[in-house]
């Protein structure tokens, strides 16, 4: 599972307009029309064609928990695309966006300050240009790590150093043990 990841597409859901289908039967028919046919859906969710189309008759209506699993995610990814990309858009050109995390931070500073990692619980609002990196990073295939990085690294300017007005010798922010992680845009 990517925390960094799902938390970005979380965010990015919540601003759907219409609700995403339920049923498997409506996923099922979604997704043949989306990928133009039952054979390009059977190949993607590794299910026979023939079981694709038995759930867009609604002859079977309840998937396995692991199919159940890849349909929804499928669905959820390719649903409402135009409205993902404004979402995404604001976000990166005057929204930002909000991390709220429960996680041990620490920094690299120079001998003589407290540098101690510790547990903190942070809402911070980073502006546009953040967003932008880390939806960018996002879409061109940025493994957990470097997300993870982009996060600790806007943390490090917009809530250590608070724009360049505190903390100028700070090297590095350590973002480690994360109980809690979310974003809103």
């Amino acid at each position: 599972m990517s925390m960094f990841g799902d938390g970005l597409d979380q965010a990015v859901q919540k601003a759907f307009t219409r609700p995403v289908p339920k049923s498997a039967g409506a996923q099922m028919r979604y997704l043949v029309k989306q990928l133009g046919g039952t054979k390009a859906v059977a190949q993607m969710l590794r299910i026979s064609q023939r079981t694709v189309e038995r759930y867009v008759k609604d002859q079977i209506k309840k998937p396995r928990p692991d199919l159940a699993a890849r349909l929804e995610r499928e669905v959820k990814a390719r649903w409402q695309p135009q409205i993902r990309a404004k979402a995404k858009e604001r976000a990166a050109t005057t929204g930002g966006i909000v991390i709220d995390t429960r996680a041990r931070l620490g920094y690299t500073a120079p001998i003589g300050t407290t540098d101690q990692d510790r547990i903190r619980h942070l809402t911070v609002a980073l502006p546009p240009q953040y967003a932008a990196r880390l939806f960018d990073a996002q879409e061109q295939g940025a493994t957990e790590q470097r997300l993870q990085e982009l996060a600790a690294e806007a943390l490090k300017e917009v809530y250590f150093q608070d724009g360049g007005r505190r903390a100028g010798s700070l090297e590095e922010v350590r973002f480690t043990d994360i109980e809690h992680l979310e974003f809103d845009l």
